[in-house]
């Protein structure tokens, strides 16, 4: 293990993430002084330490504990592309991968930062790639995809090895094309964006693209 990230260990041993219900944050509680939260999703919380600032820290849930060996193993197989973190190994409870600077995508709907065509063309390209190693490139959303220096840092490939298509990605992607020119550069509001999220998980199944864009832009003041 690199002795460096190994200096963090002693910061995470009291750390406790718990599963919420209905598509909500995970819960975190036991945060010491020198360990910061940098990102939380519905399985798993992301720590950094000043000690080790160049790593990430990926804790999940009790819950979903089994997807650490997963995803690790999933690093495995995507190791030597630029689209991806690199991974540096487990403690058991934690997943060791490096820190990654820039916005999420969802971070520049909201700072109103533009996002390029070719950041955009990565994640295709990212996509592309995880195929080719066997793999199936799930759960890609605005969470998820960095912006750096104008391209695409591709996190959580934690369903990589899960079957079907969820299509996020595919929706977004649709979406980029068709709408995101009356935005680009505007600040999206945050009750909206959690507003998009609710009715997304809410809509299921039943999700049809575009009844929903249709809805989201009855809130704004955009129009095609």
């Amino acid at each position: 293990m690199d002795e460096e990230w190994r200096q963090a260990i002693p910061l995470l041993v009291n750390l406790k993430v718990w599963e919420n219900p209905d598509h909500e944050p995970v819960g975190i509680s036991g945060v010491p002084e020198g360990l910061r939260c940098i990102g939380v999703g519905t399985d798993a919380a992301v720590f950094q330490a000043e000690v080790a600032p160049k790593y990430a820290f990926k804790l999940y849930a009790k819950e979903k504990s089994e997807k650490l060996n997963v995803e690790e193993s999933i690093y495995a197989k995507l190791r030597g592309s630029r689209f991806f973190p690199v991974c540096f190994g487990s403690g058991g409870t934690f997943l060791v991968i490096s820190y990654e600077e820039g916005p999420t995508l969802l971070e520049c709907l909201l700072q109103g930062i533009p996002i390029p065509d070719q950041a955009v063309q990565d994640v295709e390209a990212a996509r592309d790639y995880v195929r080719r190693k066997g793999l199936n490139p799930r759960d890609i959303h605005l969470k998820n995809v960095l912006l750096q220096d104008g391209r695409a840092k591709i996190l959580d490939v934690s369903e990589y090895i899960k079957n079907g298509d969820d299509r996020r990605w595919e929706y977004l992607r649709r979406a980029y094309d068709d709408y995101y020119p009356l935005i680009k550069g505007k600040k999206v509001p945050l009750w909206l964006a959690e507003a998009v999220r609710t009715w997304y998980h809410q809509a299921g199944v039943d999700f049809s693209y575009e009844p929903f864009m249709k809805k989201i832009m009855r809130f704004t003041n955009f129009h095609k």
